[in-house]
């Protein structure tokens, strides 16, 4: 089950998935990992009483809900969309007036497709909006993944470059960009007033996916985390992409390992590894029982890091 929730993360598991020589689409991806919509269930974490989270197939969903209405962070996809309706109404919640893509990777953002068409305000970073305007393939390393663009009606409505805020239930709601990182157009979303921030696949709870081919960055991962954890506080609700809730150390706890691994891969490229001896050598060994498989990471890794270098 806990696989299930983690998407990106899942992605992680080269080893549970055969190569594939042709991007897949959708219906591709969800039989490779034997994911089913129909059966799917919405799982609702309380984190204030305004605000919580939704565990369903897909990016971890960020609801505030208030006399103002409700604000969601990231979609999941469309056929999620009607369970997502009914986890929001059993919190107190009607329609979802503003939907806050982290960024345009499927998993995150594919809801737009229902959401748009249905009134919601989609909001993101300009970076995220301007890949959503055509087709991208997204190298997941056992499997490569086809992102269609995105038709007019799903598409940001509202984005921002490096900063912006809300000012919404009572509270505001603060989106920062600080570079490239999981992709170049992430956004962290700190509700101030319920001491909490969303930080989409920027940060997860097993090794991230680096969406090296599409721009992302493991130094601008580093970078980007560090950047919000100057912004809030010990007291602070982490919420990942995927998996469980955390906390200010599991964010810090993070980048230590992220900063760790840059040193020693990145060492490893300066003396002329190859990927192949680099992934045999096994960097990441004392963090696998924590974060997971590390085959994903450290291809990712290596290929960000000797982009950097050259």
């Amino acid at each position: 089950m806990k696989n299930l929730r983690y998407l990106a993360v899942a992605c992680l598991m080269a080893g549970t998935a055969h190569a594939h020589d042709e991007p897949l689409d959708l219906d591709g991806f969800m039989q490779a990992f034997g994911w089913d919509f129909k059966s799917a269930e919405i799982r609702t974490e309380k984190v204030t009483d305004g605000l919580y989270v939704l565990f369903g197939i897909g990016g971890n969903i960020g609801v505030s809900v208030g006399p103002q209405g409700v604000l969601i962070v990231d979609d999941q996809f469309p056929q999620m969309i009607p369970k997502v309706g009914d986890a929001i109404r059993a919190i107190g919640g009607g329609a979802v007036d503003f939907a806050i893509n982290t960024h345009w990777h499927f998993d995150h953002a594919d809801g737009n497709l229902a959401l748009g068409p249905g009134g919601t305000w989609l909001v993101s970073q300009a970076n995220s909006r301007e890949m959503m305007l055509d087709d991208h393939i997204i190298n997941l390393v056992a499997m490569q993944y086809k992102q269609e663009a995105y038709p007019q009606s799903a598409l940001p409505v509202i984005t921002y470059d490096d900063t912006m805020q809300f000012h919404f239930n009572g509270q505001e709601i603060d989106l920062v960009h600080a570079g490239p990182a999981h992709t170049t157009g992430d956004t962290a979303v700190i509700f101030r007033g319920d001491n909490a921030v969303h930080l989409g696949d920027v940060f997860n709870r097993g090794y991230p996916f680096i969406d090296a081919d599409n721009g992302g960055d493991l130094s601008g991962m580093i970078a980007f985390c560090k950047a919000v954890l100057g912004l809030i506080d010990r007291d602070t609700v982490v919420i990942p992409g995927h998996g469980e809730i955390s906390d200010y150390d599991g964010l810090q706890h993070y980048i230590v390992m992220l900063e760790e691994m840059k040193a020693v891969i990145g060492r490893m490229i300066r003396d002329g590894r190859s990927l192949g001896d680099v992934i045999a050598a096994k960097p990441t060994a004392k963090y696998d029982p924590e974060f997971g498989d590390p085959f994903n990471f450290v291809n990712r890794a290596y290929t960000s890091l000797k982009r950097e270098m050259e």
